[in-house]
């Protein structure tokens, strides 16, 4: 029992100081590259254009670097590499117990961030450059939708055909067999958290949030006896953490895409792996309620002749708009998130 909890806490303590380390390098290069927006707004999800929240954020959309997600699954890898090496160099019991870097529990989600991550790195890179289709540059939204269906595909036909998985447990119930529909339910949950990225709009938010729900899961995997997955949602988690003590207001970077992107496919499979997939949306609440609010919002614009639902979408930005200071924003959906996740773990240690 002790050695579990060596194993989950110290890489994740690790993977912080990691990042914290290799931050300052990173940053260095975004500053002298400048690696931010050149140009201010953007347009929303039907085309239309956003003049309340480019006024709200116009002197924050440029002259602050993007790319801040690599902090995240840079200190992950780094992390993994150095114990799986540790582990292979100077071989012992201790090592050897340390090293969470398995194939039944690690492997799919380490390969779905990392992957993820470097298409939005890509992303980034566009938006950075001023190239692609938005008004200030980056990949559309049906290319980036695309590349998660591909995602998204490859997951779930590895779950159910190399896994076999064709349960899924109801919560406080027991498990029913739904058979081949597991894949269209794993396609549609990557897409929902792909969706909720957007959360990524005001200074230590996405962060704070995504660290709670990772923890979370890391407590969850813990009781379900996976204590490789553990390891690797904690060594996230200080990932998340070493990110946000550079994030928290004012932000010296954003995540973007190549944080979210990667985290929310990760994320997909973590709630797939520890068999809590109906419990995600309260574990995940506050990105839930993001997608939602932008979905609505657009029904609302397409089906009542342009009236919307919030000032701004997604809902955060209707805070805003309502006067709220950002850290205020911020702040209310950490506590939020806490709660949520803690009725998410009980739930799913009861079930």
């Amino acid at each position: 029992m002790i050695t579990d909890v060596i194993k989950v806490f110290a890489p994740s303590i690790f993977a912080f100081i990691v990042g914290i380390l290799i931050t300052p390098f990173w940053a260095g290069f975004l500053y002298r590259h400048e690696m931010w927006k050149k140009k201010a707004g953007k347009v929303a999800p039907d085309g239309r254009a956003t003049p309340l929240f480019n006024e709200l954020h116009k002197h924050k959309e440029v002259g602050t670097p993007r790319m801040g997600g690599v902090i995240v699954w840079g200190s992950v890898l780094l992390t993994i590499l150095a114990i799986w090496l540790v582990s292979i160099f100077f071989p012992s019991e201790l090592t050897s117990k340390l090293n969470f870097l398995s194939r039944n529990q690690t492997w799919l989600p380490l390969f779905t961030l990392v992957a993820a991550s470097l298409v939005g790195l890509i992303d980034d890179w566009f938006e950075v450059s001023g190239r692609g289709q938005y008004i200030s540059g980056g990949l559309s939204f049906k290319k980036r939708l695309f590349i998660v269906l591909i995602i998204a595909a490859i997951g779930a036909w590895w779950f159910y055909f190399k896994l076999e998985l064709s349960e899924i447990a109801i919560p406080l119930d027991g498990l029913i067999n739904i058979g081949w529909w597991v894949i269209p339910l794993f396609i549609i949950t990557m897409v929902g958290l792909f969706a909720s990225g957007v959360i990524d709009g005001i200074d230590g938010l996405a962060g704070g949030v995504m660290a709670i729900i990772f923890a979370a899961y890391a407590g969850i995997a813990f009781f379900q006896n996976q204590i490789d997955l553990a390891a690797f949602c904690a060594v996230v988690t200080g990932g998340i953490l070493a990110f946000l003590w550079f994030n928290v207001p004012p932000a010296r970077f954003y995540m973007s895409e190549t944080g979210m992107l990667g985290l929310t496919t990760a994320l997909t499979v973590v709630a797939f792996l520890t068999d809590t997939v109906l419990i995600l949306p309260i574990i995940a609440f506050p990105l839930l309620a993001t997608a939602a609010s932008d979905v609505i919002q657009l029904l609302s614009k397409k089906f009542r002749h342009g009236k919307k639902v919030f000032l701004i979408a997604p809902l955060h930005h209707h805070f805003e708009a309502l006067g709220w200071p950002a850290y205020k924003v911020t702040m209310r959906y950490w506590i939020i998130s806490i709660i949520m996740a803690l009725i998410g773990m009980v739930i799913a240690l009861l079930t």
